[in-house]
């Protein structure tokens, strides 16, 4: 077989594989740990939220500087084709979550979930999700940070897998009052532990990184999968000292607010604690085994930097999806090591599974792919296809290999993103038959998705498409 057909024969597997909603490995799965063998890594998963993809000085920022969140790149691997599952932050959590795309649950076609979101709309309980599968290898699981997928006691992260949950369970929340405001009222269940709403102080980046700092000293035999999801640098753009100013505000999200400094300033204090996170690792002996990923739940906002990029988050354009992605596990991966797997949201799920030694094909139907070999550098990248949706404009999105088909504002266009990652110059009329064969590509994808809604939040589709639960 030659080496296109070799490459078109795996893309065509991987498509099949994504449309019947199936895992595909990518490698054999890792040997499982034992007796006589190396204890399972800890994982510690840490996600920022609307951090662009060039918002960090390794991924080309020109004035933030983010020493800690650079040294795991240094110190591991760095992908530069990372992507966000889609362009905005609970239907990502979706794809994150479950392995699957956002698309077949109707938790992950709200985008995003909103403040009138009825009380029992989440992850179906189910479902395997990151946390369970590796609960059920044994780990200790914990969420610190942002939900943004339901309410604890009906879905909260206690109903999905986690052994414990200290975070935000809104999509936002003021940094000081710790919940959202709106109309000069304070909204929301906000700052919770376990399934209960709590009231603390402190600056939420400095408390979410804290906590991280004593669950890891604190974890005993158990591997440890912790997954800290800061809720910097979202809106509202608040830093440490701006306590008085936060509030008197009427509205969280107050977009007369903000700057590029208030910025910097947020992302580099969330890179203060990713150092106190890193430096807990070290003190208690545990870096060495330990799997450190860093991303972004999606493409920048405001005041995000995207290049070379163009576009932003609730765009299906590359700087509204791609995302930085960097890994570290010093007993398995090598320093300065970069790779060019694209590898999104969904994947970490059968990735992580693989790593701690699990059977993804047992654990369930993912749409995401074991990516294990390639993050640790064993064998070489394999092409994806993937796909985005988005409800506003009807954006659409396909990527194949080195390919791109977009659907913007009712326009079509064919990008080659190997020669043209700005995707600036327009392939389509060049070559429409690629552009035709990957439009009917993404529709037979979007068959298999559940519709938008189309007046509300409603049971119907859950009624009409309950084979998609």
């Amino acid at each position: 077989m030659s080496s296109t057909n070799r490459r078109q024969f795996v893309a065509g597997l991987s498509t099949t594989a994504l449309l019947a909603g199936t895992s595909l490995s990518a490698a054999k799965p890792l040997a499982k740990f034992g007796k006589g063998q190396a204890a399972a890594p800890n994982i510690v998963f840490i996600m920022a939220d609307d951090l662009g993809y060039a918002d960090l000085s390794i991924t080309g920022s020109h004035h933030i500087k983010s020493p800690a969140i650079d040294s795991i790149g240094r110190e591991g691997v760095v992908l530069r084709q990372g992507y966000s599952s889609t362009p905005i932050c609970s239907p990502t959590r979706t794809a994150l979550l479950t392995g699957r795309y956002a698309q077949r649950l109707a938790v992950g076609i709200e985008e995003p979930v909103a403040a009138n979101a009825p009380a029992n709309l989440g992850p179906p309980l189910d479902q395997p999700t990151i946390a369970s599968v590796l609960r059920d290898q044994g780990y200790h699981t914990k969420l610190i940070g942002k939900w943004h997928l339901g309410d604890p006691g009906k879905h909260g992260p206690l109903q999905h897998g986690y052994d414990e949950f200290l975070g935000i369970v809104e999509g936002a929340a003021d940094y000081f009052r710790h919940r959202m405001v709106m109309g000069n009222r304070e909204v929301g269940i906000g700052l919770a532990r376990d399934d209960k709403g709590i009231a603390a102080g402190g600056y939420l980046t400095d408390m979410f990184g804290d906590e991280a700092v004593r669950t890891i000293e604190a974890a005993g035999d158990k591997p440890l999968f912790l997954s800290l999801h800061f809720n910097a640098p979202h809106w509202p753009w608040e830093g440490r000292e701006d306590e008085a100013a936060a509030r008197t505000i009427g509205s969280s999200q107050h977009y007369d607010g903000g700057n590029l400094a208030k910025y910097r300033e947020m992302v580099e204090i969330m890179d203060q604690n990713v150092a106190k996170v890193l430096a807990a690792l070290k003190r208690t002996g545990k870096a060495d085994n330990t799997l450190v990923v860093f991303t972004s739940d999606n493409g920048g906002e405001r005041f995000s930097e995207t290049w070379p990029f163009t576009g932003q988050k609730g765009e299906v354009l590359e700087g509204g999806i791609r995302v930085p992605l960097l890994a570290r596990w010093p007993a398995r991966i090598a320093a300065g090591s970069t790779s060019q797997q694209v590898m999104a949201s969904m994947d970490f799920l059968p990735t992580f599974l693989s790593i701690a030694g699990g059977n993804v094909a047992a654990a369930g139907r993912f749409d995401g792919i074991d990516l294990s070999a390639q993050l640790l550098g064993t064998a070489a990248p394999v092409e994806r296809t993937l796909f985005w949706r988005f409800n506003a404009g009807g954006q659409a999105a396909v990527r194949q290999g080195d390919w791109k088909y977009v659907k913007l504002g009712g326009k079509e266009h064919l990008f080659n993103l190997v020669q043209d990652e700005r995707e600036r110059a327009e392939r389509g009329q060049a070559e429409p038959q690629r552009l035709a064969d990957m439009r009917a590509l993404w529709d037979r994808w979007n068959a298999e998705m559940l519709p938008y809604r189309v007046d509300g939040f409603s049971e119907s589709v859950k009624t009409a498409y309950p084979d998609r639960y």
